[in-house]
Formats: structure tokens, C-alpha cells, sequence
């Protein structure tokens, strides 16, 4: 009886180490690790040998949304998809100033120097699309190509806020978050709403109970226009390296107008792909149009550009 018993419980013991072995879907992946940006931890996953690739998600989101990217680029380049500030694994610290837009930028340089490049493609989507933007922007020297993922160029955004009521309309779900005590209005299984699969959703809602509510709703609070609107009037610094945006065309949030003029604040080429069956997040809605198109966007041989 009592070798029986023992037998059961050595049974047990092995298949609860068993189970604690049993990789994630991180670790199919990628590695984890954590790169620091002054007193800030940002977690990453990174998978792949070559040319840096960093990857940077929008709101309310995390490294996961690129999880069906990864595999395709990490055949050409080192790809690595980082949880902003405030998500899941980052560090997540307090005040609205910890969020501006200079602090986001400054994650991503952060990066880069950790793996010890001194550039990288930069991908971007919503909020993730504002930091690959403000990036290129503030350090060109560190943008090797630039993929914008349904966030139009800010000016564009802002020029729309001012002009367009259809714009303004749709952007009523920000000025909510910009008001005091927006966060606690949040919930994990909420934020949710859009994931379609479920145990995905699990996989999500786990990750928003790691983050914080309140640094989320801090992007918005820093760094997105306030009422009243107005159009922008000095011209912004151009992006000097080429540009893909992939933008779905029902997304609720961000309306295609603001995608017009675009090249006016490029110096380079710009490749624009509008999804029309796909929404917001048009990597998740559309993730084999959208990987093949990046990626071979990226793998064009110089000679035929």
C-alpha cells in the first residue's frame, strides 16, 4: 500500500516538473530579457540572427500582438518585441511625465544599445506607431527603415483633430482617458474586447492584470492633443528613411483621412497598403497580408530598390 502511494506521489512529482518545464510561447519564440532605459526595466522577446528589428505595440496590447510576425522576420533579421512601459513585464513607474513621449523614445534607444547596434528597423503599431514616428523623427541615425502599423504621421492626426468632425468624434474614447480617474474605469477582462480567440484572451487578460491601468491611460494624458484642437502650424522634422504604412481600413479609432499629405513630411519613399476588410489591429486582423508585405518590404535587394 504504501509503495503504491509512494509510487503515485513519485508519479505526481514528475509530472508537476514536467508541466513546469513544458516551454511558452515566449520561449517557442524567443528569449526574454530586459533592457534598462535609466531607471526603467523593458521587457523583451527576441528571436532571430541579423539586422535589428525592433517591434513596438500600441494600446492595450503587448510583445504578444506580433507573435504571428516574428517567426517570418526572425528568418532575416534579429527581431525584437519589447512590452512598453507600464505593460505586462516593463517596469511600470508612477506620474504622467514618466510617460511623455521623450521617455518612450529613450526605451527604444535603450534597446538598441543593449543588443549593442547602433540602428534598427523600427515597426510600430497605434501607440507603438506614435513612438516609431516621434523615433525617426529624434534619432535618424538610429532609423534604418521606419513600418508604421495603423497610426497615421502625427501631423496628420492632429491636422484631422482640428479639421475633421468624424475625427473628433472617434477620438471621444481619448479625451475619456485623458479625465482624472479614467483608469479606475478599467479592468483587465475588459480591455480584452477585441481579442477574438479565447484562450488568447486568457493569455491577455493575464498580461493587463500585470500592468498598469494608470501608465496605459498616462500616453494619452502626456502626449495626445487636447481640446481645444488646433491644426499644427511649424512643419515637423521629415523622416529621412523609407516608410511602409499597412493601415485597416476599419479602424473606428483612426480614420484614414489623416493619412493624407503623408508625404509631404518624407524625404524618402513611402509605401502605403490599405487593408479594407481589416481593423485597428491589422496585424492580428490581417497577420499574413501584413507579414508578407513587411516582410518583403524589408527583403527588396538593394540593387532593385
Amino acid at each position: 500500500m504504501n509503495r503504491v502511494v509512494g509510487c503515485r506521489s513519485m508519479f505526481a512529482v514528475l509530472a508537476y516538473a514536467a508541466v513546469l518545464t513544458v516551454p511558452t510561447l515566449a520561449d517557442e519564440i524567443g528569449e526574454h530579457g530586459f533592457a534598462k532605459s535609466g531607471d526603467v526595466k523593458i521587457h523583451y522577446v527576441t528571436a532571430g540572427d541579423g539586422p535589428l528589428l525592433v517591434m513596438i505595440h500600441g494600446f492595450p496590447d503587448y510583445w504578444y500582438t506580433w507573435r504571428k510576425q516574428m517567426p517570418t522576420l526572425a528568418k532575416h533579421f534579429q527581431v525584437v518585441a519589447i512590452d512598453q512601459r507600464g505593460y505586462n513585464k516593463s517596469d511600470q513607474p508612477e506620474g504622467v511625465e514618466s510617460y511623455a513621449m521623450p521617455k518612450l523614445v529613450g526605451d527604444v534607444q535603450a534597446v538598441i544599445r543593449h543588443f549593442n547596434r547602433d540602428k534598427a528597423v523600427i515597426v510600430g503599431h497605434d501607440w507603438g506607431g506614435a513612438v516609431a514616428w516621434s523615433f525617426a523623427m529624434a534619432v535618424p541615425e538610429m532609423t534604418d527603415r521606419l513600418v508604421i502599423l495603423n497610426l497615421p504621421h502625427l501631423h496628420g492626426l492632429q491636422r484631422e483633430l482640428a479639421n475633421n468632425p468624424d475625427q473628433q468624434k472617434a477620438s471621444a474614447y481619448a479625451r475619456r482617458f485623458q479625465q482624472p480617474g479614467a483608469a479606475s474605469r478599467l479592468t483587465s477582462e475588459g480591455l480584452t474586447f477585441w481579442v477574438k480567440d479565447e484562450d488568447t484572451r486568457a493569455k491577455y487578460v493575464a498580461a493587463f492584470q500585470r500592468s498598469s491601468f494608470e501608465g496605459m491611460l498616462n500616453y494619452y494624458k502626456a502626449n495626445y492633443p487636447r481640446e481645444p484642437y488646433q491644426a499644427p502650424t511649424d512643419a515637423p522634422r521629415k523622416i529621412k528613411c523609407p516608410v511602409l504604412m499597412i493601415h485597416g481600413l476599419k479602424d473606428t479609432a483612426l480614420l484614414p483621412g489623416a493619412l493624407n499629405d503623408t508625404w509631404q513630411w518624407l524625404e524618402q519613399d513611402l509605401t502605403l497598403v490599405t487593408l479594407p476588410d481589416a481593423g485597428h489591429f491589422v496585424q492580428q486582423d490581417a497577420a499574413q497580408t501584413v507579414t508578407r508585405t513587411i516582410s518583403n518590404w524589408l527583403t527588396v535587394p538593394k540593387s532593385a530598390e
